[in-house]
């Protein structure tokens, strides 16, 4: 998948907004441009028991089981409330790369709906420690139904709202003033 990057903000600037991508039919997904370097961010997205710390939507807990460093192929689930009602989600990771100067980190896990969320890292320019952050839930290998009726509920927009904090909480955290 292909990212495009958003023009960085000077090192004075505030950041810029989490930004849309279009990445197609049954894909939500924004990009932000974060003022620390690429292995940072993958070392917090990359632990299961820190994902409360970055969550948009409030409904992570601060409680998971697993590998504090995820790889691919692990497993792991993390305590969610939605509504009030607790339960606990678990997924498997599909990719774990951790970011190199030769290429993006990109995390991924798959839920048991079928559904992705990925995670992409890439510097922003060279010898810049600022990285275009990508989050995206894709549901184009979700199950139909499920898929049709998250659809009918309007899924896409509230996670695409979650996000977009996900991504602000993100950038706030690495602000140097903040």
């Amino acid at each position: 998948m292909s990212i495009p990057t958003p023009a960085p903000s000077g090192p004075r600037d505030a950041p810029r907004p989490p930004q849309r991508v279009d990445l197609g039919n049954h894909v939500v997904a924004f990009s932000a441009e974060v003022a620390t370097p690429a292995q940072e961010i993958f070392a917090l997205v990359a632990d299961p028991h820190r994902h409360h710390e970055i969550d948009g939507s409030g409904t992570v807990q601060n409680q998971a089981t697993g590998p504090h460093r995820l790889s691919t192929g692990d497993r792991f689930s993390v305590r969610m409330r939605v509504f009030g009602i607790p339960y606990r989600l678990r997924l498997r990771v599909s990719i774990a790369q951790p970011p190199t100067a030769q290429r993006p980190g990109v995390l991924e896990w798959v839920q048991p709906t079928g559904h992705r969320w990925r995670w992409e890292m890439a510097a922003s320019e060279p010898g810049v420690d600022h990285t275009v952050v990508t989050e995206s839930y894709d549901a184009r290998t979700q199950f139909r139904p499920v898929r049709a009726a998250l659809t009918a509920s309007k899924v896409y927009s509230r996670n695409g709202r979650r996000i977009e904090a996900s991504l602000s909480r993100l950038q706030r955290r690495f602000t140097p003033d903040g």
